[in-house]
């Protein structure tokens, strides 16, 4: 079964859920209506039998008042179809009609009880020779019991319950095939744009992601469906063009050291040269290698950050790891004339991996002190903002124009003309940083102005 299903095509699928449903309706009303119709029938043929009992009882049949005649004149031909009984004491028979024809008519023990209170009883019954016949008990007198019974066969009621049954039989089945008819090309109406849909989005390709699903203007649910697909698109674009970029950026980066390792090996080798010169060579190698050494790294990391890899979480005193930042920062400012110093502390508790966030605390250090001059000063605080963890670092260097804020924080991005400074780097520090603090689910900002300096602050929830 779940094979089959697998195999016929949600068009098909619908028509068939839309035909079985319509079935399953079709059928409750055939036989809520059948119901009606019998009960109709059954209540016509006792409002009959009242009529016939009320005239054979007002016409004094048994007492020879009248005669099986004068009651045919009367009824008409409602007496035709009509049989009855008068029962005397003791249940013997006083009189009957000639429509009887031998049929012996029960009288139950529940036509007798209701006598007592001078009710009728209405009875569906099933005679000795099988016949199927409607009956009604009427009581005439208590004491002594005498009853007047009237019946009629389900003859006519069985025939047009029959007739019906027929026109059922031939109407659901003719209904049901129109129905799966109008419901395969409803479904097929209601498929055409996904079939649009689907044909448009095979077109689109990594090398092609500007294409676009075509929208209808009906705001229905497939207009959103295509609005959700067209946005899905656009972040594949972005995604995609960010990653080509990188590449690009990344080899552009490689490339630079490598040629130049390249170039120092090649004038090393055209010619004889003594020992110190190989030396020099070796050791200009040597900080080319290392330079692409601390590029793998941070590019490794960088990527492993931007595939949101799940990062050890514990328990981290985010007063350690500022420590930590600023004896670090205080050797790397070492021979610069940058002052770093702590700030105002408090003590604070976030759940996160403790060498990755020393590790953006330093990289901002290690940016504020490249850019800032001789004499400056970077500090590093912490304080509770709620339920969040704030750790600022502030530096009094050459600052930023504030559009370029949120350019920063990309790979391979550096602002150095705009700020007049002749910093060496990839342009990667600050994008680690911004991916670290994302995966510890915190928030980077800046508030830079030229010539004032720069204020980075990472927001981190508490433990």
């Amino acid at each position: 079964m779940r094979l089959l299903r697998r195999s016929l095509s949600v068009r098909t699928r619908l028509t068939l859920w839309y035909g079985g449903v319509l079935l399953a309706i079709v059928l409750v009303i055939s036989a809520f209506s059948y119901f009606m119709l019998r009960r109709t029938l059954i209540s016509g043929a006792d409002v009959e039998l009242v009529m016939v009992g009320q005239v054979v009882r007002d016409a004094g049949i048994g007492e020879a008042r009248r005669s099986e005649a004068e009651v045919r004149d009367m009824l008409g031909p409602r007496f035709l179809d009509v049989f009855y009984r008068v029962t005397g004491p003791g249940g013997k028979p006083e009189a009957e009609s000639g429509a009887l024809r031998g049929r012996h008519l029960p009288l139950s023990a529940q036509a007798r009880e209701r006598a007592r209170s001078g009710d009728p009883t209405f009875e569906t019954v099933r005679l000795s020779r099988g016949e199927h016949i409607r009956l009604l008990t009427i009581p005439v007198t208590q004491e002594p019991a005498r009853f007047i019974q009237v019946g009629a066969t389900f003859s006519d009621i069985d025939r047009a319950l029959a007739g019906y049954m027929e026109t059922l039989a031939v109407m659901v089945p003719l209904g049901l095939g129109l129905a799966l008819v109008g419901g395969a090309w409803l479904a097929r109406s209601a498929l055409r744009p996904v079939e649009t849909m689907s044909r448009t989005a095979r077109r689109i390709s990594a090398q092609d992601l500007t294409r676009r699903l075509p929208l209808r203007g009906t705001s229905d649910e497939l207009d959103h469906l295509a609005e959700t697909l067209n946005a899905m698109f656009a972040r594949l674009d972005a995604a995609f063009t960010h990653v080509r970029r990188f590449a690009v950026d990344a080899a552009h980066e490689l490339r630079t050291p490598l040629t130049v390792l390249k170039g120092g090996i090649e004038v090393a080798l055209r010619a004889e040269r003594d020992p110190r010169e190989y030396r020099d060579v070796l050791r200009s190698s040597l900080e080319e290698v290392e330079q692409l050494i601390a590029l793998a790294e941070n590019l490794l990391l960088l990527s492993r950050l931007r595939m949101s890899t799940a990062l050890p979480r514990h328990a981290v005193e985010l007063e350690t790891v500022l420590m930590e930042a600023v004896d670090t920062g205080v050797r790397l400012a070492h021979g610069h004339g940058v002052i770093v110093r702590l700030g105002a502390v408090e003590p604070v508790i976030v759940h996160g991996d403790h060498s990755t966030l020393r590790r953006a605390l330093v990289n901002l250090v290690d940016n504020a002190i490249k850019y800032t001059k001789a004499g400056g000063k970077v500090e590093l605080s912490l304080e509770r903002d709620g339920r969040l963890a704030v750790v600022t670092v502030s530096d009094t260097g050459v600052g930023m124009d504030p559009a370029d804020a949120e350019r920063i924080f990309e790979p391979f991005v550096r602002l150095d003309a705009a700020r007049g400074s002749e910093v060496v780097g990839a342009g990667l520090g600050l994008s680690i940083v911004h991916s670290i603090v994302l995966a510890h689910d915190g928030h980077l900002s800046v508030q830079t102005a030229p010539g004032v300096g720069s204020t980075f602050a990472i927001r981190l929830p508490l433990a």
